[in-house]
């Protein structure tokens, strides 16, 4: 693998076990209204995440919220149920970019 290539996804779930809602931007919430999509607009305006320093929780219940609510295992890896229009912290993300991902190699 060179510099400029990702590696494909091993669909580990790590990099979603990061609570996205947190990082949703306005460009995110105006096509999910563009695109009828309130089941989506419901979960993020229901969870409300604040950071605490350390980890996210809800301030509608207080709980700490442990990963994205659109993380989804239906067979024997991860996947995410909005993929198609997922966000674009999530789209942005690149495999092996970071520490949390187990394909992540420092240079």
């Amino acid at each position: 693998m060179t510099s400029k290539e990702t590696p494909e996804c091993a669909r580990c779930g790590k990099c979603c076990l990061a609570d996205m809602i947190a990082y949703v931007t306005k460009e995110d919430m105006n096509r999910w209204i563009r695109e009828g999509r309130t089941d989506i607009i419901h979960i993020i305006e229901n969870e409300q995440a604040v950071w605490l320093g350390d980890h996210f929780v809800s301030s509608r219940t207080g709980r700490p919220i442990y990963g994205c609510p659109f993380l989804e295992m239906p067979d024997d890896k991860f996947s995410c149920s909005i993929h198609e229009t997922r966000p674009g912290v999530c789209r942005n993300y690149a495999p092996g970019s970071s520490e949390i991902c187990p394909l992540w190699k420092e240079d």
